[in-house]
C-alpha cells in the first residue's frame, strides 16, 4: 500500500524543529533522557570492579532493568492521568538519591541482596523523558495538515535516542575506567537531576491530563496494553532491548579478551552511531511503503545482523560489524513507535510509549544477566549469542502475529487529538 506521504509533501527536520513550541521540550529533553543511557554501563562497570564477576554485574543491572520495565507503564499512564510535570519532579529526586545509595552500596562491598534492595529504586524511579517527549510531539503535531510531520517526528527522536547512547556509554565508561569506578553513577545522578527538573519545567507543552480535555472527563479510558497491537510492537522492542543489553555486557567482556579494556564504549559508540546514522537517512526517505511491512523488512535485517555477532573475534572486524548493526536496529525501532499512532488513542499514549520503552528495558536486563552469565563461563562470544535468539524470537512472533498491526476501525483511521480522524497507512 502507498504512503500517504509523498516525496513532495515529505517534511524535513528543520521544518519539524520550526513548529512553534518545539525546541523548549526538544533541548530539555535531550539532557534529560541522557542520564538513561549511562546507567546500565555504569552499573555494569562498577559492579564487576567490586566484584569481580560479569554475571553478578549484569543481575544487579536487570534488576533495575526489571524494575523499570514493570513500572514504567504505569508511570506513563499516571502521566496521562495527571500530567507530565506532577510525576516527573518526584520521580527525579528519588532516582537521584537512589543511584548514589546504589553506588556507596557497591563501593562499601554490601553483600548483593543489599544491591538488588537499592537496585529496584533506582528503576522505578528512571525518569520516563524519551516517552514523554515522544508524547508531547503527539500533542504538537495534532492537526491533519501536520500529519505529514509525525514520522519525521518518530525519526527525529529515534535519532536522538541514539545520539544520547552514542554519548553515554562512552562517556560512563570514560568516568569509570579514567576517573573513579563510581563516577559513572554519580555523573548520572546529577544528569537526572539537573535535566529532569528543566524538562518538568516545560508545563505549557505537555499533552493536558485526561481531567482536562474537553469531552473526555468521563470518558472510558483504554488501557493501551489492552491493544493487541500494542502487545505485539511490545514483543518486538523486548528483542531490540536484547541486543542493547547483550551488546553492553559482551561487548565489555570481549574488550577485556582482546587486551583493550577501554575500547568497550568506542565499540558500542560505533554500534550506536549506525543506529543514529539510520534513523536521520529514515527520517529523509519519502516512504512508499506503510510502517507494517518496513517492520517486517526492518526486523528481518536486524535478526540476520544479530546472527553474525559471535563470529567476531577482533576489535577492527567488530567495529564494522557494529556499525551495520546498528544501521538495521533504527529501521525497526523507528517504525514501530510510528505504528503506536495508528494504533493507540491519544490518552493513552504516553502510556503505550512508556510500556514499549519498558519492553526495551525489560529485554535489556534479560540480556544483561543472561549475557553476563554466559560469558563468565564460555567467554564473549557466547555472550553475543543472547541478541541473536532475543532478535529471531520476536520476528518470528512479529510475523505470526503481524496482522494485530492494523488498527482496529474499519476506515483506516485513527483518533488525532479531539475532534477529527486522519486516515493512516499501515502496509
Amino acid at each position: 500500500m502507498v504512503s500517504t506521504v509523498n516525496s513532495a509533501s515529505r517534511p524535513g527536520y528543520g521544518q519539524l524543529l520550526r513548529t512553534p513550541r518545539a525546541l523548549s521540550f526538544v533541548l530539555p529533553g535531550f539532557a534529560a533522557r541522557q542520564p538513561f543511557a549511562m546507567l546500565t554501563m555504569s552499573i555494569v562497570l562498577l559492579v564487576q570492579h567490586t566484584t569481580g564477576s560479569f554475571g553478578t554485574a549484569g543481575a544487579v543491572a536487570a534488576v533495575a532493568g526489571v524494575s523499570m520495565a514493570l513500572f514504567a507503564p504505569q508511570n506513563g499512564k499516571l502521566a496521562d492521568r495527571f500530567g507530565q510535570s506532577a510525576v516527573l519532579v518526584p520521580g527525579v529526586l528519588v532516582n537521584a538519591a537512589s543511584v548514589i545509595a546504589l553506588a556507596a552500596l557497591a563501593l562499601a562491598d554490601a553483600p548483593l541482596w543489599a544491591l538488588f534492595a537499592a537496585a529496584v529504586p533506582v528503576g522505578i524511579s528512571v525518569p520516563q523523558v524519551g516517552p514523554m517527549v515522544r508524547a508531547r510531539w503527539a500533542a504538537v503535531l495534532d492537526k491533519p495538515e501536520q500529519q505529514p510531520l509525525t514520522q519525521t517526528a518518530a525519526a527525529f527522536e529515534s535519532v536522538t535516542d541514539e545520539l544520547t547512547f552514542v554519548v553515554g556509554p562512552v562517556l560512563a565508561t570514560a568516568l569509570c575506567t579514567w576517573v573513579h569506578p563510581g563516577a559513572g553513577l554519580a555523573t548520572q545522578a546529577v544528569l537526572t537531576l539537573a535535566g529532569g527538573l528543566l524538562f518538568a519545567a516545560q508545563r505549557d507543552t505537555q499533552p493536558k491530563p485526561h481531567g482536562a480535555l474537553a469531552g473526555h472527563a468521563r470518558a472510558e479510558h483504554v488501557s493501551a496494553f489492552s491493544i493487541a497491537g500494542v502487545r505485539v510492537l511490545a514483543v518486538a522492542l523486548l528483542g531490540i532491548g536484547s541486543v542493547f543489553g547483550g551488546m553492553q555486557v559482551a561487548l565489555t567482556a570481549f574488550a577485556e579478551e582482546a587486551g583493550q579494556p577501554g575500547v568497550n564504549g568506542l565499540l558500542y559508540g560505533i554500534f550506536a552511531g549506525g543506529n543514529m546514522l539510520a534513523g536521520i537517512a529514515c527520517g529523509a526517505i519519502a516512504w512508499k511503503v506503510g510502517p507494517r511491512r518496513r517492520l517486517l523488512v526492518g526486523y528481518t535485517v536486524l535478526a540476520l545482523a544479530a546472527s553474525t555477532l559471535w563470529t567476531v573475534h577482533s576489535v577492527a572486524l567488530f567495529a564494522v560489524v557494529g556499525l551495520l548493526m546498528g544501521m538495521s536496529i533504527a529501521p525497526a525501532l523507528i517504525t514501530g513507535f510510528t505504528l503506536v499512532e495508528a494504533l493507540v488513542p491519544a490518552t493513552a499514549r504516553t502510556e503505550a510509549f512508556t510500556l514499549l520503552t519498558g519492553a526495551v528495558a525489560l529485554g535489556q536486563a534479560a540480556a544483561v544477566t543472561l549475557a553476563g552469565r554466559l560469558a563468565d563461563a564460555h567467554g564473549a562470544s557466547a555472550g553475543f549469542l543472547v541478541p541473536m535468539a532475543g532478535t529471531v524470537l520476536a520476528l518470528l512472533t512479529l510475523v505470526a502475529l503481524r496482522s494485530r498491526l492494523v488498527p482496529a476501525s474499519k476506515g483506516r483511521t485513527v483518533a488525532r487529538g479531539v475532534g477529527h480522524r486522519v486516515p493512516v497507512a499501515v502496509d
